[in-house]
């Protein structure tokens, strides 16, 4: 008869051929063999006289939290300082450090050691041969003789595996294919039993727990730390109060992202873990809508409270998210996430993608590294940073963004930026929207070639049209009513060869006029305004970002190779440039001095017709022009990045941070979603849409779990008409009926009477 749960998790107690550590761990064996029990679930077995097999379990239970060092001393019969002296050499050798002698083997590469350590250190972290054989830098097939060298053995099929180190994975393993832990194949039977209308993909991300306390989750890290799981399973529990509990009002439009599906689909597990995939990625979001906008900011917070929110006894630290993100950015797959959500994101918005807004945002690097410079806007400075490429939607909301290389400007990020957008919207004509950095007629020929119209301000200088040109052009978009005066003509560029419309706008005080070309001839000259000077949708859109999501933060100062062949500018030219244009501005104050014509007869040779000293000072300008002039002509205006590096050729690694741009970008949207829920029963939106929204996420809110049901009761907010606002925001997201990832929990959401 199988035991109860109650029986399971009894405290030990000492019988004939045990011993016990304490109340609930026991090592029980015979004359051959030892078993180490915790809980009723055996947790390492071992041979009499197999030295590191032993020093490993005594290290397994005091590392685990299952007994303390004291007790697991008496137990084993050894000194206190003994097992801590294998508690060091585990935590610096990893499990093979435990059977060696004092001391280092003569004859034996201090190499060859600490690639052992390396080695058995990745395999117990679940890492696969391939990654370690690339890590290590060595071919798979010799990591795999390394294993054999070491002990290291795959789990048999047939039966639980009672490994003695920290559970590997199989060696097959990767990102590639989700795995499916012990437990969560338990989950989806118990689920297909309970409701065989249940289907596999609904089960899929659900799982159970071995623990029947939310509070201590001992045994799941147990079961994680033997490779037998790879995600923790939520367990809520009740509470009054619970802080920033308010958060979980955007667990719908999370899922309504597809974040959770596509993850699991692009990197399959990051586990055997107990923080899996799907617990680090809304621990992520979560912290991003809570304004935890860099992980070592969660040393500020309680990991408890935090753990409460995601049903977890506490909430991944900050080493551990720093590792869960590394583990995803060497799988290299975040631009394969980001074209599949944006791809849901077109499908969900396709009203909002007639005109689709692109630009470039600059994050300036402050490290000690030598890496590209580029001209960043709001300080006016070259710098040393990076550039990403966002493409938003004709609302401002993002769909996707990718990360330039090398500081590429506007006309060379469009091409591939569009082959993107082309491949996620179909054959549909778009207008792309862009500033006159992009400005170039052979790039407008080309993206009119493909299938889209362009949109941008003209650059450089034009004609200034008289005013007589301009008439009042009104019109109501977007239920908005715009007013401008306005100008309409068509121009030929390229030498006749493209033709495109000019719209020009004079501003109210008439002493400016902004003029707009594009290829779209079907429009209203009002709209064409409108949609360009809508533009500041994406650049609020970048200062939100940047002062509430920290869009500017470095996730790493990690770097990565550049291409040495890369043409950058000379800097020799540009010195030599620089110098000229000075000779030029000189020529030019003499010439505003004295005349032209007094500056071009001195220099035919004509009669003199200004002073000595004048006409000696104009001649020497002159004479260092045409010097300065002939040496800029000889030297390379561009050259590859490694003539102009002495060190090596590198730039910021990007992965990462294309990573969490892409988890912000998620929490954003479930933001705007909020927000556009609310709208309908708050008249201010618009202003303060915003404002309630992050107020209601970072409120204290009742948890009452309840059959299947988990209940979340916020707090009033500081007036009755935000209140009510929330209430019936509330009362939408219920229409949802979704549940709370990795469980079969409803979200039920209400605001407490203020009363």
């Amino acid at each position: 008869m199988a035991a109860s749960q109650g029986e399971l998790f009894a405290e030990a107690t000492a019988a004939d051929g045990m011993v016990a550590i304490n109340g609930r761990c026991v090592i029980r064996g015979d004359d051959a063999h030892r078993v180490v029990v915790v809980a009723g679930i055996p947790i390492a077995q071992y041979a009499v006289g197999d030295r590191m097999a032993e020093a490993h379990a005594m290290v397994s239970l005091v590392e685990q939290g299952f007994a303390q060092q004291g007790e697991v001393a008496r137990a084993f019969d050894i000194a206190a300082r003994t097992l801590r002296r294998y508690q060091r050499r585990f935590e610096d050798g990893g499990l093979v450090a435990l059977g060696r002698n004092a001391g280092y083997p003569k004859g034996t590469p201090r190499v060859a050691k600490a690639r052992a350590q390396l080695v058995s250190r990745l395999k117990a972290d679940g890492c696969a041969n391939r990654e370690i054989a690339r890590r290590v830098g060595v071919s798979e097939k010799a990591i795999r003789k390394l294993l054999l060298r070491l002990g290291w053995r795959p789990p048999r099929a047939e039966q639980v595996p009672l490994p003695l180190a920290p559970g590997p994975a199989p060696a097959d393993q990767n990102l590639s294919a989700p795995a499916t832990s012990t437990v969560e194949q338990a989950a989806i039977s118990s689920a297909h039993a309970a409701d065989p209308n249940v289907s596999a993909a609904t089960c899929e991300e659900v799982v159970t727990s071995a623990d029947p306390d939310p509070a201590d989750r001992r045994v799941d890290r147990l079961f994680a730390y033997l490779g037998l799981l790879d995600d923790a399973a939520p367990l809520f529990r009740d509470g009054t109060r619970v802080p920033r509990a308010g958060v979980l009002l955007a667990i719908p439009a999370l899922l309504k992202s597809g974040l959770l599906d596509d993850a699991r689909a692009v990197y399959g597990s990051i586990g055997p873990a107990f923080y899996g995939l799907r617990t680090t990625l809304v621990a992520l979001v979560v912290m991003a809508l809570l304004r935890i906008k860099r992980p070592e900011a969660l040393k500020e917070h309680s990991p408890a409270d935090l753990g409460r929110i995601l049903g977890l006894d506490r909430a991944p630290e900050v080493k551990t998210l720093r590792k869960k993100l590394a583990r995803l950015a060497a799988a290299s797959r975040a631009t394969e996430l980001g074209r599949r959500l944006a791809a849901r994101r077109v499908a969900a918005r396709s009203d909002a993608m007639g005109f689709l807004y692109v630009d470039g945002h600059v994050r300036v690097y402050h490290g000690k590294r030598e890496i590209p410079a580029t001209h960043v806007a709001r300080v006016r400075l070259a710098m040393p940073a990076t550039s990403d490429y966002w493409v938003n939607d004709a609302t401002g909301e993002p769909l996707f963004v990718v990360t330039a290389e090398a500081n590429a400007g506007m006309v060379k990020m469009l091409p591939p930026l569009l082959a993107t957008v082309r491949g996620l919207v179909g054959e549909r004509r778009l207008t792309v929207v862009f500033d006159r950095g992009g400005f170039s007629p052979k790039l407008f020929l080309a993206i009119i070639a493909s299938g889209f119209d362009v949109l941008t301000y003209r650059k450089g200088k034009t004609r200034r049209l008289p005013r007589k040109r301009f008439a009042a052009h009104t019109a109501t978009l977007d239920s908005k009513t715009v007013s401008y005066q306005l100008a309409d003509q068509g121009i030929v560029l390229l030498g006749g060869t493209l033709r495109m419309r000019q719209v020009t706008r004079l501003s109210d005080d008439g002493k400016h006029q902004t003029p707009i070309v594009t290829s779209r001839r079907d429009l209203p000259a009002v709209e064409i305004a409108y949609r360009m000077f809508e533009r500041w949708r994406q650049e609020n859109f970048f200062k939100y970002l940047r002062e509430e999501y920290a869009l500017d933060a470095l996730v790493d100062y990690a770097v990565e190779p550049d291409d040495e062949t890369r043409e950058v500018p000379n800097p020799k030219w540009a010195a030599v440039d620089a110098k000229w244009q000075a000779v030029r501005t000189r020529i030019a104050e003499i010439t505003r001095r004295v005349g032209a014509d007094a500056t071009l007869d001195t220099l035919r040779g004509s009669l003199p017709t200004i002073d000595k000293a004048t006409r000696a000072e104009l001649a020497a300008e002159v004479a260092k022009a045409i010097k300065l002039a002939q040496r800029r002509e000889a030297i390379p205006r561009r050259i590859p990045v490694g003539q102009r590096s002495a060190g090596a050729v590198i730039k910021l690694a990007t992965e990462r941070k294309h990573l969490t741009n892409i988890l912000k970008m998620v929490a954003f949207q479930a933001e705007s979603d909020l927000v556009h829920a609310l709208a309908p029963h708050y008249r201010r939106a618009d202003d303060e849409g915003r404002t309630i929204v992050q107020t209601a996420l970072a409120s204290a809110a009742d948890l009452r779990v309840g059959g299947n049901e988990l209940r979340v009761t916020l707090a009033p907010l500081s007036s009755p008409h935000r209140t009510r606002a929330v209430a019936a925001l509330c009362d939408e997201l219920n229409k949802a009926d979704v549940q709370f990832p990795g469980t079969r929990l409803r979200l039920r959401y209400a605001v407490a009477d203020p009363t």
